[in-house]
């Protein structure tokens, strides 16, 4: 499949994942209204799920990395930025490189909350 293609059905992938996510979010609120939001924790525990059994899929019975690129980057990627993070970690680890995926794992969190709380500085909300 030639780049501009791949690129559109990604662009397609992600329109449908959108939605997806906020539809899941907002039913889960809709019905459990609550300060813990669990819309977002079932929507990143459901997208690296997701994530997983793709990539899974894709080690174990060569799913065309195109089809990966289209529901991995595309819907997972619209739908939950963590099923990425979680794999990105989990196959380090699973790589043999324990300290490396701790790390990975502890900073990421670290430098996107920080990340997000000097946003909120920067605009003087916080």
């Amino acid at each position: 499949m030639n780049d501009v293609a791949l690129g559109l059905l990604v662009a397609a992938a992600a329109a449908m994942g959108a939605p997806c996510r906020f539809a899941l979010e907002w039913a889960v609120h809709r019905y459990r209204p609550t300060v813990t939001p669990f819309g977002t924790l079932l929507v990143n525990a459901s997208g690296s799920l997701a994530l997983g059994v793709v990539v899974g899929l894709a080690l174990a019975h060569g799913l065309d990395p195109d089809v990966r690129t289209v529901i991995g980057t595309g819907f997972l990627g619209a739908y939950t930025t963590f099923s990425a993070y979680a794999d990105q970690t989990v196959r380090r680890a699973t790589d043999g490189h324990l300290h490396l995926a701790t790390a990975y794992a502890v900073g990421s969190v670290v430098t996107s909350v920080g990340a997000a709380a000097l946003g909120l500085a920067v605009v003087g909300a916080w």
